[in-house]
């Protein structure tokens, strides 16, 4: 495309150089510059783009969008006073407005966006939507997946993801949408068919600093979505819609969609759902409380869709492998071992509970948690693991910039009673002496990290995976247990 072409009708941007070059691609990292590209330099929360003008330009820029004209680049100079505000606009543009040919559902809240994105992808699939997928885990774009490093991508990057999915026959796409990515316009020009609020809680304080704040961000979706599913049970719904309503789910409690009759137990969840006069019972693998709400709100999806509550029912008996949500490792020594991506007091609360009413002896936690992040966490966590679990192995997580053993210790003033907690500070022995430690009848979660496969600490970056190391641990054990 032509750069002409480009920026036609968008009268706030100042051309200094030929209009006539052609352009490539964008991008606002210069790591990932190629040639024939325009580079967006934006200020970002730590670095300013511009910056990196030099780099781009090595690399083969050849225009260079920022906020100052710069008489010594040759490049063709695109000035305007917040190049971040056209970033989206721009991508959008040259990547053909993607989102207005596929049918994308936005979810956000604290927690439960993963394991609902997921379910309703596998929702969408199933009713013949083949979608794709951008979340906190992975990017899924037709049978190819990657691993994400954000929950939500750049402005950029989504465009071209969403440009990729349609290539690859999709018809739709599922976004997990953070705060940060609301405030930060990186789901800008993005039409969303659908937005679907999970719940809110304290969190990212250390970025939006006042709840108000992180609501704000959050509600930004459901401003631009043209339709609105809602949490019935969260206390802030009301203020995400606006009182303009929505469709809303919820437990026990008056909601369009509702779930009551609940039997929790060890091999999955049932419970009865009431839709319009309508009664069906859902059966799932899936465990514990929270997860009736994820569910609830991806049957909301399928009904807003215009899907047959029976039809639905029938979709999800059979449920796709999230990974690090409860993620289960076999043991084969008689007690069960789970790791899951709980990082902060609530989530670790709701994964212990699901737990402690299944574990028929013990129930052991290892945690920690991660640095340069709402430091409140760690005492939420600490309450968590001292109600639910008979036993915690408190160890580090990602302390990125962060003094690891600082991090425990803050921790650890957060347990009551200080025998229920063990401090091994390495990671990897954390996790090997909960192996050691287990017995059968107990339940070892491992929780913090899930999916993710590098801890991060803040010089470097090892690779990391708890699922991996709890079965180097199982090995070892086994081996003890034979050459004894």
């Amino acid at each position: 495309m032509k750069l002409k072409q480009l920026v036609q009708g968008i009268p706030d941007l100042k051309i200094k150089g030929s209009k006539e070059i052609e352009i490539t691609g964008l991008t606002a990292d210069s790591n990932t510059v190629a040639p024939g590209n325009l580079f967006v330099a934006k200020k970002g929360c730590t670095r300013d783009g511009a910056e990196f003008i030099p780099q781009a330009v090595a690399a083969g820029a050849v225009a260079i969008l920022a906020p100052f004209y710069d008489p010594f680049l040759k490049q063709t100079q695109i000035v305007c006073e917040q190049p971040e505000c056209w970033e989206a606009k721009l991508a959008a543009r040259y990547y053909q407005n993607p989102s207005k040919e596929l049918w994308i559902a936005g979810i956000t809240g604290t927690k439960g966006k993963t394991m609902t994105s997921y379910l309703i992808q596998h929702l969408l699939d199933r009713l013949e939507k083949a979608s794709g997928l951008i979340g906190t885990v992975e990017t899924i774009v037709g049978s190819k997946r990657f691993p994400s490093a954000y929950t939500t991508h750049d402005a950029i990057k989504n465009q071209k993801l969403l440009r990729e999915m349609i290539s690859a026959g999709c018809k739709g796409a599922v976004l997990e949408v953070s705060s940060h990515g609301l405030k930060q316009g990186r789901v800008e020009e993005i039409d969303f068919d659908l937005g679907l609020f999970t719940n809110l809680y304290p969190d990212h304080l250390d970025y939006h600093k006042t709840i108000e704040d992180y609501a704000a961000a959050k509600k930004q979706l459901f401003d631009k979505a043209k339709g609105r599913i809602f949490n019935a049970d969260s206390p802030w719904s009301e203020y995400m819609s606006g009182g303009a309503g929505g469709m809303t789910y919820g437990v026990d409690r008056a909601a369009d969609l509702c779930a009551s009759d609940i039997d929790l137990g060890v091999q999955g969840t049932a419970f009865t759902v009431e839709y319009r006069g309508k009664r069906q019972r859902i059966s799932t693998s899936l465990m514990g409380r929270f997860n009736i709400y994820n569910l609830l709100a991806s049957l909301s999806v399928g009904l807003y869709l215009g899907a047959d509550l029976s039809a639905l029912a029938s979709i999800f008996t059979s449920i796709p492998l999230i990974p690090g949500r409860l993620e289960q490792v076999e043991s084969g020594l008689g007690f069960q071992i789970f790791v899951d991506f709980a990082h902060s007091g609530e989530s670790l609360d709701n994964v212990l509970s699901t737990l402690r009413e299944i574990a028929a002896k013990r129930l052991i936690v290892v945690f920690g948690c991660g640095g340069g992040r709402d430091p409140a966490r760690r005492t939420g966590m600490a309450a968590a693991a001292e109600k639910w679990a008979d036993l915690a192995i408190v160890t580090s997580d990602n302390p990125r910039q962060e003094d690891p053993l600082e991090i425990c210790r803050q921790i650890l003033s957060g347990f009551q009673k200080p025998e229920k907690a063990i401090l091994e500070i390495e990671r990897k022995s954390a996790i090997r002496l909960s192996v050691e430690l287990a017995r059968p009848g107990d339940i070892v979660l491992i929780a913090g990290k899930g999916h993710e496969r590098t801890q991060i600490f803040g010089s470097h970056t090892i690779p990391f995976d708890d699922r991996l190391i709890a079965k180097e641990a199982l090995q070892n054990r086994l081996h003890s247990a034979i050459l004894s």
